[in-house]
């Protein structure tokens, strides 16, 4: 392959950084529209905050509003401090994740379009929802892989 990772692949901003990213329960990425896409990532990064959790969960919706949702199954990774990727881990729909505290850390959440399809939707974000409040500089980025069209430029899938 000859491309550059930068041509393959499109980022989104999901949500700013902001303090206390996650503390108005519950608090949502941007909705992205999955229809031109294979995957969607969402990467979450949250700086200092040693007592904090917050429970994931991705939701398939069938709008922009989004006006009706359901929750889906991911696969997530978590980086800590250390910098060593955790092992990917499939969840259910019903239960998400809930990180455990500690500061400066990655999480990945990859959603796959077979997924959100089994709903008959085709758009996708992510929900957070604070389990220990503990405010956290925090933001996510959205990249959306394996684009169902080539090309250098790729419209935005945030709506």
């Amino acid at each position: 392959m000859t491309a550059r990772l930068m041509e393959r692949d499109h980022f989104e901003m999901g949500l700013a950084p902001v303090a206390d990213f996650a503390g108005a329960d519950p608090v949502y990425s941007d909705v992205v529209n999955m229809k031109d896409h294979g995957k969607v990532r969402f990467i979450v990064v949250w700086g200092v905050g040693t007592t904090g959790t917050i429970k994931f969960t991705v939701n398939a919706c069938d709008d922009v509003v989004p006006t009706n949702e359901t929750a889906v199954p991911f696969t997530y990774r978590v980086t800590a401090a250390a910098g060593t990727p955790g092992a990917p881990t499939r969840t259910t729909a019903s239960d998400g994740f809930t990180n455990t505290a500690g500061s400066n850390q990655i999480l990945e959440v990859e959603v796959d379009a077979a997924d959100v399809g089994a709903t008959d939707k085709s758009y996708v974000r992510l929900k957070m929802d604070e389990v220990t409040n503990d405010p956290i500089l925090g933001g996510i980025l959205i990249q959306l892989a394996e684009p169902r069209h080539s090309g250098a430029s790729h419209a935005s899938a945030v709506v």
